[in-house]
């Protein structure tokens, strides 16, 4: 089982936020090879979920990271298809509020095959 560990240091949110590498409707991936832990055997996926305050309010801010966690832990189950070697920072945009799940699903994971081929 991987773990999911959460960005701390805003230095650590200042380097990843220099590479963005996917930008949707729902959401913008910004993606760097793992620098905070040089254990590639380690079973970690660090990853954060950042939501700006203008997005309603803090119960909508919630759901949104709530939806988008969920989605990144069923992909890593099943799929498969995020490498661990990277640091990734998720910003939920608004519309991620009215988007089913199934669908959300589907388009983080075209996103996810999509930055295979993006080196950053």
């Amino acid at each position: 089982m991987t773990k999911l560990e959460s960005l701390k240091k805003s230095s650590d949110f200042a380097k990843v936020l220099k590479h963005r590498v996917v930008s949707g409707d729902c959401y913008t991936i910004y993606r760097v090879k793992n620098f905070i832990n040089k254990n590639r055997g380690s079973k970690k996926l660090y990853i954060s979920f950042v939501m700006r305050k203008k997005i309603g309010n803090a119960v909508k801010r919630n759901r949104i990271k709530r939806k988008l966690k969920s989605i990144i832990l069923k992909l890593l189950k099943i799929n498969s298809a995020i490498d661990l070697n990277y640091v990734y920072v998720i910003f939920g945009k608004d519309k991620a509020y009215e988007e089913y799940h199934d669908s959300l699903f589907e388009k983080m994971k075209k996103s996810f095959k999509r930055m295979d081929g993006v080196k950053s």
